[in-house]
């Protein structure tokens, strides 16, 4: 931009609690220690080529299903390090645990395999999914705004379990080894169009009732409601797992009937819940920066070009047009400052701020003021040297 104001260095950050490392630490323990042995439980599920195969196709609803929780995520997009961490979390630690529970429910406690998959397995999984949002809760509560953040990361948890999974009853269904058949290519399709194109949802569906009950305990103030809600929503995907799994023991017609009475209406349910979240959390930015704005910590001029999805898009492709890609990643960088402040703002309004509230709203008025005089908003004259 010929002219224009050097884009500043970006502000100090705000030192990670000790709680954050730990968080970290213990996730990457954790998924180093299981993604072995679920490695090694996938490599002697089948031959090269069948593993080969069963990969790819139980990767075919991966990327569509993270696309669809990455569209609903825009207004304060989560880290994508922890989205990760959610990923490989339901891909090896949740799969492992549960494997291991399930097999020691079978080979000790002689629990049946119908038992095993209409009790354990929906009590187990859904245990070791919803685990990674209760480490969040306790660990990263500052990283929770709401529910629309426990659906997103539940969905994460949800696929990577599926994916995993997936592979395991793809390779058992070519190899024959499921019960339901000979196996060979009619099976290995069949599983496929059931698991990977009907039903790729589901798992991120069960999931989501822990995070919708983290999502509320996030935004109360009540210390009761905090404790049970996380409690009533894993009660919830247990129940709905159950559900799910037992009505395969029943024949077609029973799994046809709660795909069409329960997952369908739960599944738009839950899209619809998400895009009310999202819009709500434009009307609650626009309140709480503006709140913001009148105690002089954002340009109020500036809200709507931070809270409109739209104008936000309208600015970035501006400040490009206007100053490259330096000036856009000035925007972003702009935008986002403004969007951790309102959804931290809001919280302290709430009363439910988190215990490093002061060094967060700081830092982000420290960047708010260090880019602002070197970006424009459409309409606005570009600032110069």
């Amino acid at each position: 931009m010929s002219g224009a104001a050097p884009v500043p260095a970006p502000a100090t950050a705000v030192p990670r609690p000790r709680d954050s490392r730990v968080f970290t630490i213990l996730v990457c323990v954790l998924v180093a220690l299981t993604a072995l042995p679920m490695l090694a439980i996938l490599a002697f599920s089948g031959a090269p080529g069948t593993l080969l195969v069963a990969t790819v196709l139980a990767a075919v609803p991966v990327v569509p299903l993270v696309l669809c929780y990455l569209w609903l995520d825009r207004y304060e997009p989560e880290p994508r390090r922890l989205l990760l961490m959610g990923l490989l979390w339901g891909a090896f630690v949740a799969t492992f645990s549960a494997v291991v529970v399930q097999g020691i429910g079978g080979v000790f406690a002689g629990v049946s395999e119908e038992a095993s998959l209409a009790v354990v397995a929906p009590v187990s999984e859904e245990a070791t999914k919803g685990l990674f949002l209760l480490l969040l809760l306790w660990w990263r509560r500052a990283e929770l705004d709401g529910i629309l953040d426990g659906l997103v990361y539940a969905g994460m948890v949800g696929i990577g379990f599926a994916f995993t999974e997936n592979i395991l009853y793809l390779a058992a269904a070519y190899n024959g080894t499921d019960g339901t058949g000979p196996g060979g290519t009619t099976a290995l399709t069949a599983t496929f169009v059931v698991r990977c194109l009907f039903s790729p949802f589901a798992h991120p569906l069960f999931t989501a009732f822990t995070g919708l009950g983290v999502g509320i305990a996030v935004m109360s103030s009540s210390r009761g409601k905090r404790l049970v809600a996380p409690l009533v929503g894993y009660l919830l995907a247990v129940m709905t797992h159950a559900l799910w799994n037992g009505s395969t023991l029943f024949g077609l017609g029973s799994f046809a009937a709660v795909y069409a009475v329960l997952m369908l209406p739960a599944l738009v349910g839950f899209f619809a819940l998400g895009i009310w979240a999202r819009n709500r959390e434009r009307t609650m930015l626009t309140a709480a920066l503006g709140d913001a704005a009148a105690r002089g910590l954002i340009p109020g001029t500036d809200i709507g070009w931070v809270v409109d999805l739209r104008a936000r898009r309208a600015a970035r492709k501006h400040a490009r047009a206007t100053g490259g890609a330096a000036a856009e990643q000035a925007m972003r960088d702009y935008q986002q400052a403004a969007i951790e402040l309102g959804f931290l703002h809001h919280r302290y309004l709430r009363g439910t701020p988190p215990a490093d509230f002061a060094a967060r709203g700081q830092s982000y008025v420290a960047r708010i003021g260090a880019v602002r005089p070197s970006i424009a908003f459409p309409g606005q004259v570009v600032p110069t040297r």
